[in-house]
């Protein structure tokens, strides 16, 4: 590498010591606003207030999103806004999150890049471990993914939110990019490729393409493929950088997933005790599970609210009530917030052609 002429050294030495004194003024910025969110978490503690308002944070990034001149890309505003403001959370209370572990899981990427990484990290062994902790106060809040883009609904997660009363307070989406990982740089000799099905499902073409008759091991979760395959060098995990990382493995080969752009929503989940329904943001999905009676018609009449009053619907699950009767649920997500006079009349009128109705939650949704 040629080096810098010394003109251009002078230039870039000036330009740093610019840096260095923006950032020393942004120091004492955050600072104080630190200082205030202490202030403002005294107050909520008195009248028992939670410390995280989904509906806030998403209006703060909103507007700063909003007065964004540039040079630095919209996107950019939201994680670093996170970051201050969880650091600042922490300051009033500190926000116990349950999701899927072990270290390294999508669903860790997920929580961290929804919370910000000031948080308690309660690492679950599955779905059904997160929503018992946020069920019982063990947590404030719970992460768990709720849809693929090449593999649809994650199944057990949605059935859960039928026995429990816990409610989606926000969600998020990753480009979830799959990794062949293992102890040594080569895959030559794997025996058994670890991860969790969804993962296996989503690599199903490269797999069976590159590593054919190898074994396809179902594990809890991706970050325990990882896990076991830093143990064993015969073994291969499929996950992301992080774990290669927090295990000590080689990317023996990268982006493995048949879809580029293959992505994961989380829901994010708390108790109704807890945690209030989110205020309306002007960006919003409403989210419900309904049953209709088995009768001719009867989903018809069941979307006919949704049309009359202007409401759009977003998603459309069905799964087996099991029953043994052919009955079914149906996943309902709905463009807007019960708040607006559109909504609450389609929502009211659902309810009385249902045979089963409940409301999972209403949370701000990316606007960008």
């Amino acid at each position: 590498m040629a080096p810098t002429a010394p003109g251009r050294e002078s230039e870039i030495a000036v330009l740093r010591e610019q840096i260095d004194a923006l950032d020393a003024e942004m120091l004492v910025l955050v600072n104080r606003r630190a200082s205030v969110a202490q202030a403002i978490g005294e107050l909520k503690r008195a009248d028992g207030s939670p410390a995280f308002r989904p509906d806030r944070e998403a209006a703060v990034i909103d507007g700063l999103k909003a007065r964004n001149a540039g040079p630095l890309p919209g996107e950019s505003v939201a994680p670093i806004w996170r970051e201050i403001m969880s650091a600042c959370r922490a300051l009033e209370t500190p926000t116990r999150v349950a999701y899927l572990g072990p270290a390294g899981t999508f669903s860790e990427l997920a929580a961290l890049g929804y919370f910000g990484s000031s948080i308690v990290k309660l690492l679950c062994a599955n779905a059904d471990e997160v929503f018992h902790a946020t069920s019982a106060g063990a947590a404030d809040f719970g992460v768990v993914p709720v849809e693929n883009s090449s593999e649809g609904v994650v199944t057990r997660s949605l059935d859960l939110f039928l026995t429990t009363p816990l409610i989606i307070v926000g969600e998020t989406s990753l480009y979830v990019r799959h990794n062949l990982l293992r102890k040594v740089d080569s895959s030559d000799g794997i025996v058994a490729v670890c991860a969790h099905p969804q993962a296996l499902a989503q690599c199903h073409a490269w797999l069976s393409h590159h590593l054919p008759g190898v074994e396809r091991r179902p594990v809890a979760s991706n970050a325990e493929g990882a896990r076991l395959a830093s143990l064993d060098p015969s073994l291969a995990g499929i996950a992301s950088d992080r774990a290669a990382s927090e295990f000590g493995l080689h990317l023996v080969a990268p982006a493995i997933q048949d879809d580029a752009h293959n992505r994961t929503r989380f829901a994010v989940v708390a108790h109704p005790d807890a945690q209030p329904q989110p205020k309306a943001t002007g960006h919003d999905c409403t989210s419900l599970v309904v049953s209709v009676p088995n009768r001719p018609g009867a989903v018809h009449d069941m979307l006919v609210p949704l049309k009359v009053h202007g409401v759009s619907m977003t998603r459309f699950e069905s799964r087996p009530a099991r029953s043994g009767q052919w009955e079914y649920y149906f996943y309902v997500d709905l463009q807007g917030h019960p708040d607006q006079p559109e909504v609450a009349a389609a929502l009211a009128e659902l309810r009385e052609v249902s045979s089963f109705f409940k409301l999972l939650g209403t949370y701000p949704v990316d606007s960008h």
